[in-house]
């Protein structure tokens, strides 16, 4: 199973950067301005990667504005979000910063208002050992050693009309073909992103896909996916049936670029990088900025407050994600602070954990190993969306290393229980290490830096050995753990 599923994104996007990871003279700064605060939940939250800088932001950015001394910086109007950009952080902060995170960087290039040449500029200045102008400078600002990033995004989203450079799929393609071509001649060992289309219901889904595929298959790894989920006309059962929705698009996107492969008579399989997913409430949040003449610094942007519901839907979208596994090789859940997030800061003031911060925590920490198959075979619910689904959903994944295994459930039935039955036939249980529970009471209940417990996973006394496994019961409308410790495993 990649680690990279348990990936998060940061964006120069309203106070993810500014007051969210970075904030000097806060009372837990360290020496390079960074919140100790929040360093601290991002280890305990699980992320491995993180994608950076953008988002819709990336799309107009000068990376070298965000390099040298701070104080010679450029400030740029963000045309993305219609914010002041000061470039007090940028790439060589960055790079700071997830070392002390203990995370992996992915990268993401302009390819809106720039092209070849910049991107190829910023792999030189990130990852070339020395001599170079570029590496060189990087070097005299203060990074002896190169960054070895290895994961690239070639663009954002570039369907979009939202985005600044949108193109069609015919010309981003070519771009994005030329621009991995140049960027292997400097290492041909990188990763790519290919941008996919921005979301499901884009009217230039799947013919956006199958033509930039067709110009770049041999040049990409692989192609982005984005979704963000809430609930419509307060219909809280096809919610909780988000991870549906995830499956059928990860299962198209999978076909249409296994086609082009077929057509093109290639051995190469293009993966998956899901690197945009969460819950949003964009009907109460447009993701339209501010207009007018005033151009705030970080103001605050996308800040939802998540319920106990929220963590139930995001524990389901985990579920899908190691459902794909075998082609959904990296992921991100945007973002990490502040917009859209599993952690919150008050400026100058407290950073505490939101209710979807614990599904991810918990999978992260103890999805490891094999994703097993899981059959599934119970009563099944109906859903004004997607129709008839199963009433529980459920992954499991196998850790031949310490003897886990671990069950993943989400019971997306509104208001009755599920009793269940975890059969392991073909393996030997040697008992529970523990089983919790997320939901099922108070589904509207939001942590607040004042009350941040909510949805602090709870133990689920229910579970019970049994000759055919494990019973359990879960709660309505939650989402469940189930440790076992197991030997004698066939994947």
């Amino acid at each position: 199973m990649p680690r990279r599923l348990f990936g998060s994104f940061v964006e120069h996007l309203g106070r993810c950067v500014y007051t969210g990871l970075y904030e000097p003279g806060h009372p837990t700064a360290d020496a390079d301005g960074f919140r100790r605060d929040v360093l601290a939940l991002v280890r305990e939250l699980g992320v491995t990667t993180v994608r950076y800088p953008g988002g819709n932001f990336v799309s107009s950015y000068r990376w070298e504005d965000g390099v040298g001394p701070v104080d010679q910086r450029p400030a740029r109007l963000d045309l993305a979000w219609h914010s002041l950009e000061t470039n007090e952080f940028g790439l060589d902060e960055f790079m700071r910063w997830v070392g002390k995170a203990d995370v992996d960087p992915i990268m993401a290039v302009n390819l809106g208002t720039r092209g070849t040449a910049e991107a190829v500029d910023l792999l030189e200045y990130a990852n070339h050992r020395g001599g170079s102008h570029l590496a060189d400078q990087r070097r005299d600002n203060g990074a002896a050693d190169p960054y070895g990033i290895t994961l690239w995004c070639l663009g954002n989203e570039m369907d979009g009309p939202w985005q600044v450079g949108q193109r069609s799929a015919t010309e981003y393609g070519r771009l994005a073909s030329q621009t991995a071509k140049a960027m292997r001649r400097f290492d041909p060992d990188l990763e790519l992103v290919a941008c996919g289309s921005s979301h499901l219901g884009m009217p230039t889904f799947g013919a956006w896909e199958r033509d930039v595929l067709t110009e770049a298959y041999e040049d990409v790894d692989l192609i982005s996916l984005h979704a963000y989920y809430q609930p419509v006309d307060d219909d809280l059962a096809s919610f909780l049936a988000s991870a549906e929705d995830m499956d059928r698009y990860i299962d198209a996107v999978t076909a249409i670029a296994d086609s082009v492969g077929a057509i093109r008579r290639s051995t190469k399989k293009i993966m998956i990088a899901f690197d945009e997913w969460n819950v949003w409430y964009q009907s109460a949040a447009p993701s339209n900025p501010p207009s007018g003449e005033d151009w705030p610094v970080a103001p605050p942007l996308l800040e939802d407050h998540y319920s106990v519901a929220d963590a139930v839907v995001v524990g389901g979208l985990l579920i899908s994600l190691l459902r794909h596994s075998d082609r959904v090789t990296a992921a991100c859940q945007a973002q990490l602070v502040n917009v859209i997030a599993p952690i919150m800061t008050e400026p100058g003031g407290a950073a505490w954990r939101q209710t979807i911060f614990h599904p991810f925590a918990r999978t992260a920490r103890h999805a490891r190993g094999a994703v097993l198959d899981v059959l599934r075979d119970g009563s099944t619910t109906s859903t004004d969306r997607f129709g008839e689904i199963d009433a529980v959903d459920a992954v499991s994944t196998w850790d031949d290393d310490t003897g886990e295994m671990t069950v993943f459930l989400v019971n997306r039935v509104v208001t009755t229980p599920a009793e269940v039955t975890v059969d392991v036939t073909g393996a030997r249980l040697a008992g529970i290490i523990e089983c919790v529970t997320v939901g099922g009471t108070d589904l509207h209940a939001k942590n607040t830096a004042d009350g941040p417990d909510h949805a602090e996973p709870r133990p689920n006394g229910t579970a019970r050995s049994a000759d055919t496994g494990v019973q359990l019961t879960l709660p309505p409308a939650s989402w469940t753990m189930l440790r076992l410790r197991a030997t004698d495993v066939t994947t």
